[in-house]
């Protein structure tokens, strides 16, 4: 495992680096809030885990949150760094980073997608990004600068997007929440982006995962990118909520292996 440091048009990029490098290269996008540590070990892949800018240990820079060209940057310079096509797995928010890169640069240097429990699209009333009622019981005193309101209704979002996480890795997930400053996480969701005409130009492979218990990011909203992107393969995950790589480990490991695979012949 290595730690690298990008440039993403100014920005630094945090990125850690796992796995042989002659394997199948994978980008992970973590979600809001989070950071590339979210990730189980894969070992059969080459992985690149980003931290997002705003996240983990990366550049916390002034500006570029409500921006699809921005956080299609923090992505480009993974792809660009990783020097030959690669699977891309977006979790959560990280799969409107996926489709921030789609809208600016198309499918360059991806061999594949996969979205995991992901919103494609933000903003009232969109589809792709259909919020459940963990998502919305966390908003607004997630965003909020006070601490004693910020602390608890993040602790309670950690604890109740995913099920069967022992204590220890939901402080980790609070921790690594709780770095990414209140105006991030707020400007985050101050944006209004629709994605149907880039999902329906999709014409790289695509996997669709999605925990039908999924209380943070709704199934619907899965369903949704399915429907759009040209022969997407939805794979839903019973009783699973919004981590499936974390309550299902094993599974999520053998689906993504076996997707990897499959682009790769």
């Amino acid at each position: 495992m290595q730690n690298t440091l990008l440039d993403a048009e100014g920005v630094r990029l945090a990125v850690r680096e796992s796995g042989p490098a002659d394997a199948p290269a994978v980008v992970l996008v973590h979600g809001w809030a989070q950071s590339g540590e979210v990730w189980p070990s894969l070992p059969s892949l080459r992985t690149y885990a980003l931290n997002l800018r705003g996240h983990g240990d990366s550049e916390v820079v002034e500006g570029g949150y409500r921006d699809s060209a921005c956080w299609a940057a923090d992505l480009k310079a993974v792809l660009d760094h990783v020097g030959r096509p690669a699977v891309v797995v977006g979790w959560s928010y990280g799969g409107l980073v996926i489709a921030d890169y789609l809208r600016v640069h198309g499918t360059a240097g991806v061999a594949g997608l996969v979205l995991v429990g992901a919103i494609t699209e933000v903003g009232r009333d969109r589809d792709g990004g259909v919020t459940g009622p963990v998502m919305r019981a966390a908003l607004p005193g997630a965003l909020s600068e006070d601490p004693e309101v910020a602390v608890p209704a993040m602790a309670r979002f950690c604890r109740d997007q995913a099920s069967g996480l022992g204590g220890e890795v939901v402080q980790r997930l609070l921790g690594t929440a709780l770095r990414v400053p209140p105006r991030v996480r707020r400007e985050m969701f101050r944006r209004d982006v629709g994605s149907a005409a880039v999902l329906k130009s999709v014409d790289k492979p695509t996997l669709v995962v999605h925990g039908t218990a999924d209380e943070v990011v709704d199934p619907a909203a899965g369903e949704y990118a399915a429907a759009l992107i040209p022969g997407a393969d939805l794979r839903r995950y019973d009783g699973t909520a919004h981590a499936p790589f974390l309550e299902r480990p094993e599974r999520f490991a053998a689906d993504l292996a076996g997707f990897v695979a499959g682009v790769a012949r």
